[in-house]
């Protein structure tokens, strides 16, 4: 009898978990969905659960979300492609729910199932259920609705093609500023799929009625429109329908639509291409970046870099510097941080003489700006202004600069110049670092902040990298072994961390006849923190030296260590001799 009842029993439990109290008791049941379907199999997957799914109602969005997920990947379960419209009837009901994110994922999954349904079955089932939910009576319906078009519409004969363009015409132009909203938002999709002759007559009458909507949050969906529509049209078809529609929004009334152009404009140059972007984009980029509102002048100084790219040099000196001179003295300091992430690129886009002529002097005045962000910004792009104009110039002009906020009191700024340095020593050549940079790179190891001392030690190890041991021995060494008796124990931390860092690089030779001995005496430290990081250094350098060192120094400091009363110090002592007899026993 248990044989006979045995498949009836996921289902069974199927029903009574789904219509439990316990939210997450449903919310498994739904995660286990094709676990129940295998177990059924495909003929009663198809007749008993998804029917069953298709009735639930249940009432939280967040099982209704994952039923949602669920199915977008279970043709598998129900027998395949030739049977995937069974899966249409629940993703349908979840269309139409209240809650946005439920709707986002039934129309993703309905997407997924349309792309790998066949033509006939796409006619018979798919493009009905879009033509159900586009006439729905509620608003949520309409809106799934928009989405779904783009799937349905290259596999339909003719007839019905033209009867799906007029639907979405409608949409475009319901009473709900929501589904005209989503009719925005997919039209590139939608009019990816739709032949180029309506492309130019329906699609285009579409947009302008989004681009001339009175509802501002529908003009500024219409922008994304232009620039996927201007990839599909032919360029002069381009010029004449979407190049008027941008001029007009960089001048719309509505700040949101203005910052969405001030966005998408690079991408629009691109589709009307390099005339048409002289005579007419250039103005309205212009007018962009001397907007009234802070928001439209970040969004386009943002881009200013990638504008001056498409243009010649000529054209962006002309137009587009004098405007980049007056951000980088901006009331907003988001303006001039946005300003700052991008004006680096500029020098290669420019040339040499007229980045020394005309952006230096905008790097030299960003540099010294009161907000830290803007001075961050300006110091990690430095190597793309180097590679125009050179060191010489750099050092003469920017150095001082870079010297002066190596002491900045915001700790952030610091740790940007320390994380800097090592591109700029490789490039300012070994002379000219001992003499200008050397002494910060050691003061940077007794700073108040952890994150700085921290990045000092590896700035210590990267230039150790760069100019070799041998420099190394001569400049750093003996400063930071001096170090090693300073009365405040953080900084004793911060030359052990140092020295374990430096040991690779300097080499077996000078890390036993140099460094060792400094870290044997510091085993006698009297604070714990100090003693227990001696052992783990102790513990880095085993690979490093020879095996009869680490016998006769490393192994007898342990050992002491061992036995101190921290059981911290006695724990990583531990370690470190547990290393020692591993690399003896390899060996």
């Amino acid at each position: 009898m248990a044989m006979v009842d045995e498949p009836l029993y996921p289902i069974a439990v199927l029903i009574d978990e789904l219509k439990n109290d316990d939210i997450q008791l449903r919310l498994n049941s739904i995660r286990r969905l094709s676990t129940i379907a295998r177990a059924l199999g495909e003929e009663r997957t198809r007749k008993e659960l998804i029917p069953f799914l298709a009735e639930n109602n249940d009432d939280d969005d967040e099982v209704l979300l994952a039923m949602a997920e669920e199915l977008g990947v279970f043709i598998p379960y129900v027998g395949g492609v030739e049977h995937a419209h069974v899966l249409l009837p629940p993703l349908e009901t979840l269309c139409t729910v209240e809650e946005t994110c439920v709707r986002d994922k039934a129309v993703e999954s309905l997407c997924r199932i349309g792309s790998q349904m066949k033509e006939s079955d796409l006619v018979d089932w798919f493009v009905p259920l879009v033509k159900r939910l586009a006439a729905g009576e509620w608003f949520t319906a309409r809106v799934s609705a928009c989405g779904l078009f783009h799937i349905s519409y290259s596999s339909a004969p003719d007839m019905l093609k033209t009867e799906l363009r007029s639907i979405y015409t409608q949409l475009c132009q319901d009473d709900m500023p929501m589904v005209r909203r989503a009719a925005a938002t997919n039209l590139g999709k939608f009019a990816a799929t739709v032949e180029p002759a309506h492309l130019k007559i329906d699609i285009m009458s579409m947009f302008e009625d989004l681009t001339q909507d009175d509802q501002d949050s529908v003009r500024l969906l219409a922008v994304e429109g232009c620039a996927a529509l201007g990839k599909l049209l032919e360029p002069q078809d381009c010029v004449a329908h979407i190049l008027p529609v941008i001029v007009n929004f960089s001048q719309d009334k509505s700040w949101r639509v203005r910052y969405m152009v001030a966005n998408q404009l690079y991408e629009l140059c691109e589709a009307v291409g390099p005339e048409p972007t002289r005579t007419d984009l250039v103005p309205a980029y212009v007018r962009l970046l001397r907007d009234n509102e802070a928001e439209v002048r970040i969004a386009a100084a943002g881009k200013v870099t990638k504008f001056c790219r498409i243009l010649n040099p000529e054209l962006a000196i002309q137009h587009i510097l004098p405007c980049v001179k007056e951000l980088s003295s901006d009331s907003s300091q988001h303006v001039r941080s946005a300003l700052a992430s991008v004006i680096m690129g500029m020098a290669p886009v420019l040339g040499k003489d007229a980045t020394i002529e005309q952006l230096l002097p905008i790097f030299l005045s960003l540099l010294k700006d009161e907000f830290p962000d803007v001075r961050l910004n300006i110091i990690s792009k430095l190597d793309q202004v180097n590679q125009v104009i050179g060191i010489d110039l750099l050092s003469q002009s920017l150095l001082p600069a870079i010297v002066e906020l190596a002491e900045d009191r915001h700790w952030r700024v610091r740790l940007a110049i320390i994380e800097y340095i090592p591109l700029l020593a490789s490039q300012l050549g070994v002379g000219f670092f001992d003499d200008k940079l050397g002494a910060l790179c050691m003061q940077w190891l007794q700073d108040k902040v952890y994150s700085i001392r921290d990045a000092a030690a590896n700035n210590l190890k990267r230039l150790a990298e760069e100019f070799g041991p041998e420099w190394a021995m001569q400049h750093i060494v003996p400063q930071v072994l001096d170090m090693i008796n300073n009365p405040h124990y953080l900084y004793r931390m911060t030359v052990l961390r140092a020295i374990s860092l430096l040991a690779p690089v300097m080499g077996s030779d000078i890390t036993c006849s140099k460094l060792l001995p400094v870290i044997v005496t510091a085993t006698k430290d009297r604070v714990p923190n100090i003693k227990f990081n001696v052992a783990k250094v102790l513990q880095s350098m085993i690979p490093i030296v020879d095996q009869s060192v680490a016998e006769k120094t490393i192994r007898p400091s342990l050992v002491e260590l061992a036995e101190d009363p921290d059981v911290d110090v006695r724990f990583f002592a531990n370690e470190a001799l547990q290393s020692i007899d591993h690399v003896m026993m390899s060996s």
